[in-house]
């Protein structure tokens, strides 16, 4: 079934020009309001322990903001959870960054922390939110998934953004994009929802929904910001809502 796929944008680029001169400039707030205008989803942030993008008070100020969905991302930190739980976003997607690590670069091995997956998807389960999981494109971890209690599964697009920009150089990696629709195809077996995220782009992201057709959202930060710089912020969402339609 072709599915219309939600457009949830990551504003931590938004976050990062303007913590980059100390003031209010961009405003996120106002950002948040102009991307569910123009369209957006929904808004996701990703709060790290160095706020170096979004900081712990912009996540409390844009909860009142956000009337479409939120969605806040990280690793599953006591202070982290305690911030979701409070906050309440309709989506917490967990990943398994270290503190210093620069961008999300790879999906949970869900076996190896199924139990510690278990017990942190429960406490926030317990305040009414949907939870998510990184995950690569791994069919064996999907079950591991399932039983830690997630809902949905956010493939982890990276390995397929790299194969894909090189693809104009030579022949696509079919292994690879197999892996994905293979996963896919397990997660919706055992009951679990898709996601998808990280370096999806004007140029990847129609190849992707046309091969995974189910996907329910994709959350688009970098590349959406840089468009936006060239096209406007309101017509670079809408250019990527037309490729998810």
């Amino acid at each position: 079934m072709n599915e219309i796929t939600r457009l949830s944008v990551n504003i931590n680029k938004i976050a990062l020009i303007r913590n980059s001169r100390g003031e209010n400039l961009p405003d996120i707030l106002q950002v948040a309001r102009d991307c569910q205008r123009f369209g957006a989803d929904g808004i996701t942030v990703h709060p790290r322990p160095d706020q170096r993008h979004i900081r712990i008070q912009d996540v409390y100020d844009l909860r009142p903001v956000v009337h479409t969905e939120f969605n806040i991302e990280g690793y599953p930190t006591t202070a982290f959870i305690d911030l979701v739980t409070e906050v309440k976003p309709e989506q917490c997607t967990l990943v398994p960054d270290p503190p210093g690590v620069l961008t999300s670069n790879t999906g949970w091995d869900t076996v190896k922390y199924q139990s510690f997956l278990r017990e942190v998807i429960q406490e926030i389960h317990a305040a009414g939110i949907r939870v998510s999981i990184f995950l690569n494109p791994e069919p064996d971890k999907v079950e591991a998934a399932r039983k830690a209690g997630a809902d949905r599964i956010e493939l982890f697009t990276g390995p397929y953004a790299k194969a894909y920009a090189a693809a104009a150089n030579g022949p696509q990696n079919f292994e690879l994009f197999n892996a994905y629709k293979e996963t896919a195809r397990r997660a919706l077996q055992v009951g679990l929802e898709l996601n998808a995220g990280h370096d999806l782009n004007l140029q990847n992201l129609k190849f992707f929904k046309l091969h995974i057709p189910e996907l329910k959202e994709v959350s688009i930060g970098h590349a959406l910001i840089c468009d936006a710089l060239y096209y406007g912020l309101e017509n670079t969402i809408q250019m990527y809502k037309r490729l998810l339609g």
